[in-house]
């Protein structure tokens, strides 16, 4: 994706290699590593996540800094053509309407520019404080996917799946 998205607050453009240094420091910090477990090497892993094929990476920019990174891929198959998004943001940043911004961002970009009708995410089901952002946004609760995700401990956690249809987004 080559575009430049800009939200109220923050701005969404192409991550590159220069930002996976940042990246995989935000991914480091214990609050975002719960959430998105990894491996031992977070910056390989970062690395790799910009070069997934089907998968585009934004770098969230505040301040003039990078603060996070939000993603989307997409379902092709016509009959069920949808896109997901996922995102983490710096624990320094959070509580600042940032992950709202973004998030909306990127779904009005999604729904407008490629014309996409339903999106979803999928946070950690005890995760309330995503579980808002994203419903203020527009998305709302699905249902829980037992067991969906394996934790940094190794545990099984449930998920929880939330769609957006193109005429709900606020």
């Amino acid at each position: 994706m080559e575009t430049t998205l800009h939200g109220t607050a923050v701005t969404l453009r192409p991550a590159t290699g220069e930002d996976v240094p940042v990246l995989a420091g935000i991914r480091a910090a214990p609050e975002v590593y719960a959430r998105w477990r990894g491996g031992e090497d977070l910056t390989a892993e970062v690395a790799d996540g910009l070069a997934e094929p089907g998968t585009s990476t934004l770098a969230i920019e505040y301040g003039g800094r990078v603060v996070g990174a939000i993603q989307w891929h997409a379902e092709t198959e016509p009959d069920y053509r949808h896109a997901g998004i996922d995102i983490y943001l710096d624990p320094a940043v959070h509580g600042r309407g940032l992950g709202t911004d973004a998030v909306r961002t990127l779904a009005r970009h999604l729904v407008t520019d490629h014309r996409f009708h339903r999106l979803v995410i999928d946070p950690a089901a005890d995760n309330a404080a995503a579980i808002r952002c994203y419903a203020k946004v527009g998305f709302r609760p699905v249902g829980v996917m037992r067991d969906y995700e394996r934790g940094p401990d190794g545990s099984w956690h449930d998920g929880l799946l939330m769609d957006l249809l193109a005429d709900d987004l606020t």
